[in-house]
C-alpha cells in the first residue's frame, strides 16, 4: 500500500471525516470498550450492519458527511467508510479511504472503503453492508474485502490510502441530492484519474 498523507494525516478531521462532530463522538464513547482490535470491531459492525447501504435499501438520501451518515443511517459505500474512518479515528486509530474500480455493466464504477492500521499493520476493511453474494467479516490481520478486482475485466484495486476523500468522490456526492438518480444515471465515478 501506498499513503497519501503524513502518519498524523489518517488521525486528522476535515469536512467529512468529521469525528469531532457530537454524534461521532457519542458512537465512538458507546463503542470504545477493550483495546484498538475490538474498538475497530465495533465501529466496522456498526457501520456495516447499522447503516444501511442506500442503493440497496432505495434510499434517495445523499450523505457524505460521517456525522450525518451516522445520524441518517444510510450512505453509499464512500459515505460508509466516512463514517468507519471518523468512527475509528474518534477513538484514536489511524485511518484512510481506498478505493477500487470495478466492472458495472458495460462500465466501470468506484467503490469506496477503508483501510486502518490495527495491532501494527494495515488492513483494508470494507464496510458497505452484507447482501446476497457479500458477506464481509471484520479481520485484524487481512484484508477484509467485499468485491475482489479481476484485472482480465479491467478492474483494478488503487492501493493508495488516502487521508481524505478524494475529490471525484467527494464532488459527485456534493452535487446530488437523490441518491438512486445519481447511481441509476452513471453519474458515480468511473475512475480516480
Amino acid at each position: 500500500m501506498r499513503f497519501a498523507g503524513e502518519p498524523w494525516d489518517y488521525l486528522a478531521e476535515d469536512e467529512a471525516i468529521d469525528h469531532e462532530h457530537p454524534v461521532v463522538q457519542r458512537v465512538a464513547s458507546e463503542l470504545r470498550t477493550g483495546d484498538d482490535v475490538a474498538y475497530a470491531r465495533g465501529a466496522f459492525e456498526y457501520v456495516r450492519d447499522r447503516v444501511t447501504h442506500s442503493l440497496d435499501a432505495g434510499d434517495r438520501r445523499v450523505t457524505w458527511r460521517a456525522s450525518d451518515v451516522l445520524s441518517e443511517g444510510t450512505g453509499l459505500c464512500y459515505a460508509k467508510a466516512h463514517a468507519f474512518v471518523a468512527l475509528l479515528r474518534a477513538g484514536g486509530v489511524q485511518a484512510g479511504l481506498c478505493y477500487q474500480r470495478l466492472r458495472d455493466g458495460d462500465g466501470f464504477v468506484v467503490h469506496g472503503l477503508a483501510a486502518a492500521l490495527i495491532d501494527d499493520r494495515w488492513v483494508r476493511l470494507d464496510p458497505r453492508g452484507n447482501k446476497p453474494g457479500v458477506d464481509v467479516r471484520f479481520s485484524a490481520m487481512e484484508d477484509a474485502l467485499a468485491y475482489r478486482p479481476d484485472p482480465a475485466l479491467g478492474e483494478e484495486d488503487y492501493l493508495t490510502v488516502y487521508a481524505a476523500p478524494h475529490p471525484a468522490v467527494l464532488d459527485v456526492l456534493r452535487s446530488h441530492d437523490d441518491c438512486v438518480a445519481m447511481c441509476e444515471n452513471g453519474r458515480l465515478p468511473s475512475t480516480l484519474e
